[in-house]
């Protein structure tokens, strides 16, 4: 951390970045959650634990739907539904591969 920024501006930029990456996965709804965690090792689905995973360190009751509402912009069937893709036999594979490269 810069020594220059204290904890609360550090917490308020950290927010905003975390605000622009949910909009910037808003606006790249092509882009699927599989390839996310093939190349990224995380997803959208991540995230909202992550986010979940927050809330209870804070004492703040959050389901794991209530989560993915957050960070998906709506409810996760209706996106799913909406934008996610079957994935390929490619993308599985690819998948499987990047699970094996990285011990998981």
């Amino acid at each position: 951390m810069t020594k220059d920024i204290d904890k609360q501006t550090e917490t308020e930029l950290q927010a905003a970045a975390f605000r622009r990456l949910l909009a910037h996965l808003d606006e790249r709804k092509d882009v699927q959650n599989i390839d996310l965690m093939i190349h990224g090792g995380f997803c959208r689905n991540c995230l909202a634990d992550w986010y979940k995973e927050a809330a209870e360190e804070k004492g703040i009751a959050l389901d794991k739907m209530e989560a993915r509402e957050i960070v998906y912009g709506m409810p996760f069937a209706e996106w799913k539904e909406k934008y996610q893709a079957k994935a390929s036999p490619e993308q599985i594979a690819a998948f499987e591969a990047a699970q094996k490269k990285h011990g998981q």
